[in-house]
């Protein structure tokens, strides 16, 4: 049986019939970032004049991936802006010209299925498709092995965020389209929609266009947390374990919002410039999700939506409340993988309470870890190294269900660290 917790979902606030797009900034901050490289080379200097979707810069590794400008404009500098897990990285800035003047592509194919896999695996490495569930993972690297099975993951199990649920009910037959052509391309013989129980209004549209593809197939899972861990939903749907990536078993996994943008690159051949951003909490005026370019700075977005509720103070957390970061500023800068900013009442700290040894942590943990064990030795390697904390997933169960609310996800993180140091 997975293991998993029913959460508060908290979504209904910022589910509607359409999004909004916020198309102005007057300036955007793109960050020399991608998954686990901070440090990614610039390839322009200030005064260069840039088009949107221009390379402005590119890993500095083997992963070849570039990164797009969101906008035309002009190079105006490079800074240090803040970006989603609380630290800042270098951005280059560029002043919008408003005028959206694109840069050249390839000609776009006909027939979005006519591409051989390694003309595909070139697109997405060319128009830098990456993981928009959170990992900002390349996703090319993804279908560089055989594939006989792909899962969408359409789950979206953290509390307040809807910005998948919004694109799935929005460009359903696109997406559809899309899983259709991946799977030609990558001789695929399985397509499979993962959503959760109770979600009637996402399976009653795709049901609307699943008949006209007898290879894709709707499925439901339980509404628990963390089921939309890639594990979990191998294991549910599949009834597959394997070791360290899903292509062991000829699998992939790519969140619903990532399969669109791979559709964009397949019909029009053009980068991710923008994304949807769920922007909720009961601290704002006007939950919704917003259609934001990337590189926004989300306090723009969020005074232009209405506001903040009047209040002495705010909590600020870049992505879920599960697995997101708390922020001491809104400045934060609109990413691939950014899916949420939650605007929560401050909490007021209780004194500190120490460790029941309750075993509830344990208990929960989807990674089979004892996290209560990992905080207590987080700084002592000869033991930590016993307990695996490098296998956390970072879910947030632990923290979730401590009834002393110690802050075990963060602890287990520094773990992390401290196994990495040696």
């Amino acid at each position: 049986m997975l293991s998993g917790v029913k959460v508060i979902s908290n979504k209904k606030m910022s589910i509607s019939d359409n999004i909004i797009e916020y198309k102005d900034p007057e300036i955007v901050y793109i960050p020399l970032v991608n998954h686990s490289n901070f440090d990614c080379k610039c390839l322009v200097s200030v005064g260069d004049k840039v088009l949107k979707g221009s390379v402005i810069g590119k890993r500095n590794d083997n992963i070849e991936l570039p990164i797009h400008a969101s906008v035309s404009g002009e190079v105006i500098g490079i800074e240090e802006k803040l970006y989603l897990n609380g630290q800042y990285v270098k951005c280059v800035l560029i002043k919008n010209d408003f005028k959206e003047k694109q840069a050249e592509f390839n000609g776009v194919k006909e027939s979005i299925t006519s591409y051989s896999k390694e003309k595909f695996i070139d697109l997405l490495k060319d128009c830098a498709v990456t993981g928009m569930g959170g990992s900002d993972f390349p996703t090319y690297l993804k279908y560089k092995n055989k594939l006989n099975t792909i899962i969408i993951n359409a789950v979206e199990c953290e509390p307040y965020l809807t910005a998948d649920f919004m694109i799935a009910k929005l460009k359903t037959e696109e997406i559809l389209e899309a899983i259709d052509a991946i799977m030609e391309i990558n001789k695929m013989d399985k397509g499979i929609i993962a959503i959760k129980e109770g979600n009637s209004e996402l399976k009653e549209r795709f049901e609307l266009f699943l008949g006209t593809y007898p290879n894709i197939s709707l499925v439901l899972v339980d509404n628990i947390y963390p089921m939309g861990w890639e594990k979990h939903l191998i294991k549910k749907i599949l009834d597959v374990k394997y070791d360290k990536l899903p292509s062991e078993k000829e699998i992939v996994v790519n969140n619903i919002s990532t399969i669109y943008a791979i559709y964009r690159a397949l019909k029009k051949h053009t980068p991710i410039s923008r994304r949807i951003v769920t922007i909720t909490g009961e601290k704002l005026k006007k939950p919704q999700n917003v259609l934001i370019k990337i590189g926004t700075s989300i306090n723009e977005v969020i005074n232009e939506i209405g506001g903040y509720k009047k209040a002495d103070q705010v909590r600020l957390i870049a992505g879920g409340p599960m697995m997101g970061t708390c922020l001491d500023t809104d400045e934060l800068i609109v990413t691939k993988n950014l899916s949420g900013v939650l605007v929560l009442p401050a909490e007021v700290p209780d004194d500190d309470i120490t460790c029941l040894r309750c075993g509830r942590c344990d208990a929960v943990c989807p990674a089979d870890l004892s996290p209560a064990l990992i905080r207590e030795y987080k700084n002592d390697y000869n033991k930590l190294k016993h307990l695996h904390p490098e296998r956390c997933i970072e879910c947030g169960l632990c923290s979730y269900v401590c009834p002393s609310k110690i802050d075990v996800r963060g602890a287990v993180k520094e773990a992390k660290k401290e196994i990495r140091r040696h």
